[in-house]
């Protein structure tokens, strides 16, 4: 390009071309943005159905259930909690372990986030540069006149999507803590004991009504 404009159109085509690389640097991980849709989501369907809430709490364990459950791979979280127990249990006792397990996670969750249904998450940026198939979504959540509590969750892809396996709570590994105690009962009465305790939990969880605060 010989004419007097060319100057200028090389400057545009090298302006562009680094705004186009800045914007590409910034895209948001997939996985930071299905945390905050999900979060997003749930909060707001929460608020809607308050009342409904208040006269039933199984109207707040299906909305977890259909927003949140999807997003978890609750069968690794369950490999991982029994460890060297999942290889020697079953298919029926672990599908039995993941039901149970699934369950309490999901209404302990549930109760957790209708409680605190208004408080502001902050989204922390990725740490390093990200695996292909592995990531940490690091959150925060603010509270006044004190540190804020860190809040982790560790994703990997499956299947095509990403999914929760972890989640780390001020430096809390919610599997590891399961796992500590699962394992110490499994050693004392068995897998199919615990599987028996874990289902009653459930069921005396769900004599209670949440009360919003």
């Amino acid at each position: 390009m010989k004419t007097k404009y060319a100057p200028y159109f090389w400057c545009l085509l090298w302006l562009h071309f680094v705004l186009s690389s800045l914007a590409m640097a910034e895209e948001e991980h997939p996985a930071m943005a299905l945390v905050k849709d999900t979060t997003a989501t749930i909060k707001q369907k929460i608020k809607e159905q308050d009342e409904a809430i208040k006269k039933d709490q199984e109207v707040l364990y299906d909305l977890v259930d259909k927003v949140v459950l999807p997003h978890f791979d609750f069968r690794k979280m369950s490999s991982w909690v029994l460890g060297k127990n999942w290889r020697k249990a079953d298919d029926a006792q672990k599908k039995k372990f993941t039901d149970q397990f699934s369950r309490l996670l999901v209404r302990t969750y549930s109760r957790a986030l209708y409680d605190n249904v208004d408080q502001q998450i902050d989204f922390l940026p990725i740490r390093g540069k990200p695996q292909p198939d592995e990531v940490v979504i690091r959150t925060e959540i603010p509270q006044k006149g004190a540190f804020p509590i860190p809040i982790d969750y560790k994703m990997h892809l499956k299947d095509g999507e990403w999914k929760v396996y972890d989640v780390v709570i001020d430096s809390l590994s919610l599997v590891a803590n399961y796992r500590t105690s699962f394992n110490q009962e499994i050693k004392q009465s068995g897998i199919d004991n615990l599987i028996a305790k874990l289902a009653d939990r459930n069921k005396e969880v769900m004599g209670d009504k949440p009360e919003k605060k």
